[in-house]
């Protein structure tokens, strides 16, 4: 019995730390995955005038970039340890530029000129291993989102 615990113990206490690295990592990409998807979506609600089709204004980024690091429009702690450089998160503009500003809402959009804003934000999350301590180390792996949301001018 001992001989096979012996051969038997490694094996599983790999299987076993390994399901805990696997887990942290689909957490953390949880984590950064919604947390564009809230930037996103807070974004896409500001005032039509806050946007060009070129780009949105400063405080419309600074607060976006805030929000996905942190959860808040101003202060507050990252999500994610290490994810202290917000001109990492991009925060971009496009408009239809076709003239179908989208069928049935076409009156939405009435004088936004080219069309409807749509807003995309992108954020790449640094991942830290549960093990990084004993040797193993992924800081190689980053963890990246992106989301688009229509400007809807509330």
């Amino acid at each position: 019995a001992a001989v096979e615990m012996a051969l038997v113990a490694p094996l599983m206490l790999i299987l076993m730390f390994g399901s805990f690295e696997l887990g942290n990592y689909f957490m953390d990409n949880h984590v950064v995955a919604k947390a564009v998807r809230d930037g996103a979506r807070y974004a896409s609600r500001r005032g039509f005038a806050e946007y060009s089709c070129a780009a949105a204004t400063t405080d419309v980024v600074d607060k976006t970039r805030n929000l996905i690091r942190t959860g808040q429009l101003t202060g507050g702690t990252a999500r994610l340890p290490g994810w202290t450089d917000p001109t990492t998160i991009t925060v971009a503009v496009t408009c239809n530029t076709t003239g179908n500003n989208g069928g049935a809402f076409t009156g939405i959009y009435t004088g936004m000129g080219t069309g409807a804003p749509v807003g995309t934000v992108s954020a790449p999350g640094p991942y830290h291993s549960l093990f990084g301590a004993v040797g193993f180390n992924a800081t190689a792996l980053t963890l990246r989102a992106r989301s688009q949301a229509s400007v809807m001018g509330i």
